[in-house]
């Protein structure tokens, strides 16, 4: 598989899983052309082209001609100039590694990570939270990280990897997506009692129990495990956190439980005052679990698994039959 068709079907895979539906995807695709038609001659230069297919301005081809051929990877939760270094030792000693997959995003991605949190929106008005009242809260919340992504130096990992010849992408909402749409279909299939039947279920997930064993698995953040689980909500993707204000609609609406990645204090604090049950699932953990998902996917798309090698993170584990 060629790296541009490798990239667009995991940009594919993700759009199939993706929690608001496809409709909405292609709706918003739909609105992106037409900015991009009513542009005026000369406005297009700055203007991102590969938005026009591919919904998530967080995962991109960060250096590659997508012509290269991958049947081999190195995946890492964070790639910085670090792992660009690892990969060419590695490289140097023999092992054959075609493509430097991160999941968090880098350069271009990084720089435009904001975009993707308007998933939120939709998500939440599935969950009862009218969309005027999601929109407006995500709004204020999607400027300030747009804010704090300003000064940050995004291609330090990207410009290594140039240097080397390195190609490499990132994959992060389409990974989000997969962890989010299967433990939302999992809760949902299961229905839970108790919150401590939330995190049975969650400690029963290969990547939740190996992160409990290193000191990193799930833990009741609010509440208590004998508090009943009522209705859950999987917060797991759509960029980085939301509002804090959020919450209080998310009760009203009827949520009764978040199991999320992570949760700052000061969401954390909000959340108390709503009364709602939270569980964090871990946040590495549930990239290795998103991740797994997705390459699952991949090799099954490329008609074999792929070499897969890990770092940064990462552990593989395959549910491929």
């Amino acid at each position: 598989m060629k790296l541009r068709d490798f990239f667009d079907t995991a940009i594919a895979i993700g759009t199939e899983n993706d929690p608001r539906g496809k409709e909405i995807v292609v709706k918003d695709l739909e609105a992106r052309k037409k900015e991009f038609n009513a542009l005026k001659e000369g406005e297009g230069e700055f203007f991102d082209q590969e938005s026009l297919k591919n919904p998530y301005s967080d995962s991109r081809i960060l250096y590659g001609t997508g012509e290269e051929e991958v049947g081999s990877i190195l995946v890492g939760i964070d790639v910085e100039v670090g792992e660009v270094l690892l990969c060419e030792k590695l490289r140097e000693r023999g092992l054959k590694i075609d493509l430097l997959v991160s999941h968090h995003p880098g350069g271009r991605a990084y720089a435009n990570l904001y975009d993707v949190m308007r998933i939120q929106s939709d998500i939440l008005h599935r969950f009862g939270v009218p969309i005027s009242v999601a929109e407006d809260l995500m709004d204020g919340r999607i400027r300030e990280v747009e804010r704090k992504l300003m000064p940050v130096n995004h291609t330090r990992a990207v410009d290594a990897a140039k240097l080397l010849g390195m190609p490499f992408i990132c994959l992060h909402t389409p990974s989000d997506n997969m962890v989010a749409t299967y433990l939302q279909g999992t809760f949902d299939g299961k229905g839970p009692y108790t919150v401590a039947d939330v995190m049975d279920i969650l400690k029963a997930i290969p990547e939740y129990r190996e992160a409990s064993r290193i000191g990193a698995g799930p833990k009741v953040l609010l509440g208590s495990g004998t508090r009943k689980a009522g209705k859950i909500f999987v917060d797991m993707t759509g960029g980085t956190e939301g509002s804090k204000e959020i919450f209080q609609s998310m009760a009203s609406g009827g949520v009764n439980t978040i199991v999320a990645m992570h949760l700052s204090e000061e969401h954390r604090k909000e959340a108390e005052k709503n009364h709602l049950n939270v569980v964090i699932a871990g946040h590495i953990s549930s990239d290795n679990l998103g991740m797994n998902l997705l390459l699952d996917e991949l090799g099954k798309a490329a008609g074999s698994p792929l070499t897969v090698y890990e770092c940064s993170g990462f552990r593989r584990i395959s549910r491929a039959a």
